[in-house]
C-alpha cells in the first residue's frame, strides 16, 4: 500500500499558499511549476481541497486562500480531502473469502481489529502535526537560506 502523491502535493500547495501569499497571487499554474506537474493535476487537488471546505479559489484572476486558521488543519483533514477512504476503511479488504476454505472463512476475524487499529493509529498520529507547524517549518527552512 502506498498513499498516492496526491496527498504530498496538497500539503507542497499549502506552502506555497502560506509562503507566497503576500508577493504574489498563487495560481495553478504558478503551483504546477513548483511542484513540477500538470496544471490540470493541481485544478483537481485544488477542487478536493476546495469540496472539503479547507480553500476558496478566486475564478479568473486565481489566487487560493485558506479557510480556517491553519493551526486548526491538521495533515489528517488534508488527507481526507485527498485521499477520501472507501466505507472509512483505509484497507480494502479482498470480496468474499471463500466460505469454505478455513482461512477464507476466518480471514476476517483475524484481521479486522488489527487492520482497524493500523488505521486508527494513522489517522492519531497525522492529527499532530498541523499546517502551522509546516509553515513554521518551511519559514525556518527559508531563514536558513536552504
Amino acid at each position: 500500500m502506498q498513499i498516492s502523491s496526491r496527498f504530498t502535493v496538497a500539503l507542497h500547495i499549502f506552502s506555497c499558499v502560506e509562503t507566497f501569499k503576500n508577493e504574489r497571487k498563487v495560481t495553478s499554474d504558478f503551483l504546477a511549476g513548483s511542484i513540477n506537474t500538470n496544471p490540470v493535476i493541481i485544478r483537481k487537488i485544488l477542487g478536493q481541497l476546495k469540496s472539503a471546505g479547507l480553500i476558496d479559489v478566486a475564478r479568473g484572476t486565481g489566487g487560493i486562500t485558506v479557510t480556517r486558521p491553519l493551526e486548526d488543519i491538521t495533515f489528517l483533514d488534508v488527507y481526507r480531502a485527498i485521499e477520501p477512504v472507501e466505507d472509512g476503511n483505509l484497507f480494502r479488504f479482498h470480496e468474499a473469502p471463500n466460505p469454505n476454505c478455513p482461512v477464507g472463512r476466518n480471514i476476517h476475524q483475524l484481521l479486522d481489529k488489527k487492520l482497524a487499529a493500523i488505521q486508527t493509529a494513522m489517522e492519531e498520529e497525522m492529527k499532530k502535526y498541523t499546517l502551522d507547524g509546516l509553515r513554521s517549518g518551511m519559514n525556518e527552512l527559508l531563514e536558513k537560506g536552504a
